[in-house]
């Protein structure tokens, strides 16, 4: 996870960045409006000027800890127009999920700002964080904070009340979420269904661990734990494709005398289906990095199960498990 000053997200042509003690003036001055505050469940009108000073140490506070992450939105001149964030929460059989939230300074709205920043802070939280979903949380009568949802990607799912502190009551809201399956949807489903081949290797090192690779930002199912391969291109062999991925995410050299043919999987996702053989390897020239920025892992079998995957890798862990 980055440093809190290196934490930078492009949503061109806007930028997050975490919010700084100096951001406080301005913070309060865009959001002490009742048309503003009377959305935010959390705070009061008026806002006290040290309540933001209170709010950004507290920001910081959570990302060090890994609980929450809080931006302020900067226009292109590097003006500070809003803020989005989310907290992390446990919830129970659900697991770890960020809660989102944002607003833009009454000055600025109507121009998509808030889409932009809510949406880029979303996929990068189901990239880079270990959470099983997003949610948001809305007023009912707040139709331009659903919109900003619903263009971001979140799905409705429910109702329920919540504390409003400047309104002084509760009041009905609408529930969003956003879970990794919605951030690789197409606009509109392809007419035919298509089949995906993909080959796939467990590395097992001296010590009986398996390389995991996580998935980057930008690519489907993005945050999810796999194991290494790719794409076999038509003409290619299982294993010419896995020796040419392996060398272009990894590099390293892999001869095809030692990938032994394990087993396979198939699955149907929403849009295609696909079908995995799965190649155990022990020996390989190089030393592993992730060359398309994505996180590596070596990982025992015994702990294989904590790592989040994607729906085809998982009938892969038991048999792994069994043999190693």
């Amino acid at each position: 996870m980055p440093e809190l000053t290196t934490l930078v997200l492009d949503a061109a042509p806007y930028r997050l960045r975490p919010l700084l003690p100096d951001d406080a003036a301005t913070l309060h001055n865009l959001v002490n409006d009742w048309e503003v505050v009377r959305m935010l469940s959390r705070l009061p009108f008026p806002y006290p000027r040290d309540l933001a000073d209170d709010w950004i140490a507290a920001t910081i506070t959570m990302h060090r800890a890994k609980q929450g992450y809080h931006f302020a939105i900067l226009d292109a001149e590097g003006q500070f127009v809003g803020c989005v964030g989310l907290r992390v929460e446990d919830k129970p059989q659900m697991g770890r999920i960020g809660l989102l939230g944002y607003w833009v300074g009454r000055a600025y709205w109507g121009q998509g700002i808030a889409t932009k920043a809510a949406s880029r802070l979303a996929r990068w939280a189901l990239a880079n964080l270990d959470i099983t979903c997003l949610r948001g949380i809305v007023a009912e009568d707040n139709q331009a904070s659903a919109r900003v949802l619903e263009h971001a990607g979140f799905k409705p799912i429910g109702t329920d009340r919540q504390m409003f502190v400047a309104r002084g009551t509760d009041h009905p809201v609408k529930v969003f979420e956003m879970t990794r399956a919605e951030t690789d949807l197409p606009a509109s489903a392809p007419p035919t269904r298509k089949l995906v081949l993909v080959s796939a290797a467990a590395l097992v090192d001296k010590d009986g661990r398996i390389l995991l690779a996580r998935r980057p930002e930008g690519k489907s199912l993005a945050g999810l734990w796999e194991f290494p391969g790719g794409k076999i291109e038509p003409g290619e062999s299982p294993e010419a494709a896995l020796i040419r991925e392996l060398e272009e995410e990894l590099g390293v050299d892999i001869s095809r005398s030692c990938l032994a043919p394990f087993t396979f999987a198939s699955h149907s996702y929403a849009t295609f289906d696909l079908l995995m053989p799965l190649y155990l390897c022990r020996r390989w020239s190089g030393t592993p990095t992730g060359r398309e920025g994505q996180e590596l892992a070596w990982v025992p079998t015994s702990d294989l199960r904590n790592y989040p995957m994607p729906e085809a890798d998982l009938p892969f862990v038991p048999l792994l498990q069994e043999l190693l």
